[in-house]
């Protein structure tokens, strides 16, 4: 199983690291090789949209042809 890579800033530097650990453990404090302090960031996820289903007019049904906005519908 693939662990969780995360995103943590050194509190001095500002300089920022790709730890990987699991979900369950605590959050860092201090980077593991060299002792800094350190506080985990959050960021977006990855996701990547692919093919089709993910645009407004596809959710949406088609209009009919007899349905259209502005005719004469009624007597």
């Amino acid at each position: 199983m693939a662990m969780p890579t995360y995103v943590y800033k050194n509190i001095e530097t500002g300089e920022t690291y790709e730890i990987k650990q699991s979900m369950r453990e605590a959050p860092l404090t201090r980077h593991p090789e060299t002792g800094a302090p350190i506080k985990r960031v959050l960021s977006a996820p990855g996701i990547a949209f692919r093919g089709s289903g993910f645009y407004v007019t596809d959710s949406r049904p088609k209009p009919s042809e007899g349905s259209s906005s502005g005719g004469g519908g009624g007597e």
